[in-house]
Parts: structure tokens; C-alpha cells; sequence
């Protein structure tokens, strides 16, 4: 016996509409849970005696990112002057001076200063073969390797950190033969987009 074709074309509308509401649903939710979770983790960005909600008669979520975001706004100004600059020599010489400190410190200011360098925003996205032959990765140049293990591999090394996906913060740092290393035209927020997006971002919209 055939099925009534109504009901089936309502069964199969029903059916469209449930797929879109997903599909319009989850990033919305996503966003929204991440957006609750980072208002909660802001709570503990300011000390309680200075933090306004504490003198406030209600709580203002989110208030702390924007007190956060005014502070550094306000430090990077600073630092761009005169007087700013000396005083950052200062903390940069004395957390050089520290033995534990000094490993740290220096390596997470060549990254940050690698990856904020306008004049290179477009050299650093590369394209290469990993982690395996035929199977493609996006990842960041950071820097020509001249250390030893370029010396005992007789190669032009360069240095990829490849991001890990929806997550760029942690990846993988592998040394590829420069002539292996395709550079793309996307800039560094292109890139990441593209990344945090698991590719369904073209990564200039």
C-alpha cells in the first residue's frame, strides 16, 4: 500500500525544519555557553577590593573584561611613550635576570612580538604536507632554524607551529626544509578564522 504523499511531504518539511533549526541553533548556543563561561572566568580577573561589582548594589556581568580591556589599552599607550619605554626596559632587564623567569619570559616575547609584526602579517601563514604526503596543513612560520638540528640535518629549516582545530592555542612546532613550505596570501586573523571555523570559513569574511 503507497504511502499518502501529504504526509510525507509534511514529514519531510518537519524534517527540514528540525535540521535547519540545528543548524542556526548551535553556533548561537555555542557562542552564548562560551560567553557564560568567559563572564564567570572575568569575575577572577580583578582582585575583590577592586573590583566595582563588589561596591555595586547588583552585579554587572562582564564588567571586568571591559575594565580589563580599558587597562591594556591604556598600558600599550603608555608603553609607546617616552617614559613607558624605560620603564619597560626596566621589568624586560630585570625578568631577564631571573633564572627560571628568563626561559619563559623570553620565549613567549619572540612569540608575541613574531606574531604582531605587521610587516610580515602575509609571509607567516604557510601551507604544507602534514602528517602525511598528499594530506595538507595551515600553520605559522615563525622563524629560519639555525640551531643545531638544522646543522645536523644539512637543511634550510624552518620553524611551522601548526594549530590544532577549534582550539589555535595549542598545536604542534615542527621544522619543515623551506622548500617545502608553501606561503599563502592570508593574514594572520585570515588564517586563524579559517582554523577556529574547522575550514568552513574562507577566512576573509
Amino acid at each position: 500500500m503507497a504511502k499518502n504523499p501529504k504526509k510525507k511531504s509534511i514529514a519531510l518539511i518537519l524534517r527540514n525544519y528540525f535540521i535547519t533549526g540545528v543548524v542556526v541553533l548551535i553556533p548561537i548556543g555555542f557562542t552564548l555557553y562560551l560567553s557564560k563561561i568567559l563572564i564567570g572566568l572575568s569575575s577572577k580577573l580583578l582582585p575583590e577590593n577592586i573590583n566595582p561589582n563588589s561596591y555595586l548594589p547588583f552585579a554587572i556581568p562582564g564588567i571586568e573584561i571591559i575594565i580589563s580591556l580599558i587597562f591594556i589599552t591604556i598600558v600599550g599607550g603608555l608603553s609607546l611613550s617616552f617614559l613607558g619605554k624605560k620603564i619597560l626596559k626596566l621589568i624586560d632587564d630585570l625578568f631577564k635576570r631571573i633564572p627560571l623567569l628568563r626561559t619563559i619570559y623570553s620565549a613567549i616575547s619572540q612569540m608575541t612580538e613574531t606574531f604582531s609584526q605587521k610587516d610580515n602579517d602575509k609571509k607567516s601563514v604557510v601551507l604544507v604536507e602534514y602528517p602525511r604526503k598528499g594530506v595538507w596543513a595551515v600553520g605559522f612560520a615563525t622563524r629560519e632554524n639555525t640551531t643545531e638540528m638544522a646543522k645536523k640535518t644539512n637543511q634550510k629549516l624552518i620553524n611551522v607551529f601548526i594549530p590544532t582545530t577549534p582550539n589555535p592555542t595549542s598545536g604542534f612546532l615542527l621544522m619543515f626544509p623551506i622548500d617545502e613550505v608553501i606561503y599563502l596570501n592570508m593574514t594572520f586573523e585570515e588564517a586563524s578564522k579559517f582554523i577556529v571555523s574547522a575550514g568552513t570559513s574562507s577566512g576573509n569574511n
